[in-house]
């Protein structure tokens, strides 16, 4: 048996046990693939990150639910950047790159005049695709009526790197009342089975937030609720500039609130960029709070 020293970081949030819970381990590159994913079922977070040694980059970061290893990440991102500059393992750079299963990406790391390390990473490019299956069986797996589903948005799976079902709600009581049968989404997600959903509503609970969200995962994963999610994030900022008000030049900045209906609070920034062509560069921004340290054997 190895013991194994795990950080835990929550993202998007500086208050301890607010926003959303990652799992660092330090020295992955003495870790083989099978340990790391029994790492990640032991810590049981949303995702575990293993920063590693990268000939393409400043770093590499393997991502892991406790189920099975995922392209990107966006929360545990932010907590393992967090955690290689807090401990002096990064040069001190303003810009770096990290490699990722979806692809290089550049990050920024500032840090305000009060000492808080702010971390925006670049996202792959969004992409969207028409949801096809019957929204009659979604609703009842979110554990809701189809009248708690707009109809004047479109319902469409996104990837800024992770596919999520993006569903907009007709309100805050909705996405409170939510009951999701996580065990049945592959049932209703024809096209994409192994998806996450990710319901999202144009009602904020705090007036400096543009959207309000909650963040299912695919049973897969092997974890039920993500309380602030920085990819699906992501999503959203694209979604709203290509579905919801298309049209306009110049960067657009969001500010995502979610996790509040779990106690999780957390606030994730997301800044769209159009260029000429109408393609859009998608980034967030987002922080982290240092928790506790324990070990886990595999």
């Amino acid at each position: 048996m190895k013991q194994i020293k795990v950080l835990h970081y929550d993202a998007f949030s500086s208050i301890p046990n607010k926003g959303n819970p990652a799992g660092v381990v330090l020295g992955g590159d003495q870790l083989t693939e099978e340990e790391m994913q029994k790492i990640a079922f032991q810590v049981g977070f949303n995702e575990t990150a293993f920063p590693i040694r990268s000939d393409k980059a400043d770093v590499r970061i393997r991502f892991f639910t406790p189920g099975h290893e995922v392209d990107l990440c966006g929360h545990a991102t932010m907590a393992t950047i967090f955690a290689l500059v807090s401990q002096g393992l990064l040069e001190k750079k303003e810009e770096i790159e990290i490699e990722t299963k979806a692809g290089i990406l550049p990050v920024r790391i500032q840090t305000t005049p009060h000492g808080e390390i702010r971390i925006t990473m670049q996202q792959a490019a969004p992409q969207f695709t028409a949801f096809e299956g019957s929204v009659e069986e979604l609703a009842a797996v979110l554990g809701l009526g189809v009248e708690d589903i707009r109809t004047d948005l479109p319902i469409q799976y996104g990837s800024t790197g992770l596919w999520t079902l993006i569903v907009p709600l007709a309100s805050l009581d909705a996405c409170k009342r939510m009951k999701p049968d996580n065990s049945h989404f592959p049932e209703a997600l024809t096209q994409m089975p192994r998806a996450s959903i990710h319901p999202i509503c144009m009602e904020t609970i705090d007036q400096g937030s543009d959207m309000h969200a909650r963040h299912f995962s695919s049973p897969f994963s092997g974890t039920v609720e993500d309380p602030v999610t920085g990819t699906a994030s992501g999503v959203m900022g694209a979604y709203y500039v290509t579905f919801v008000d298309p049209g306009k030049t110049g960067p657009r900045l969001f500010v995502i609130e979610q996790g509040q209906e779990i106690g999780r609070d957390g606030r994730v920034r997301v800044t769209v960029t159009p260029d000429q062509d109408g393609a859009l560069a998608v980034e967030i921004t987002g922080n982290a709070v240092f928790v506790k340290e324990f070990a886990v054997e595999i």
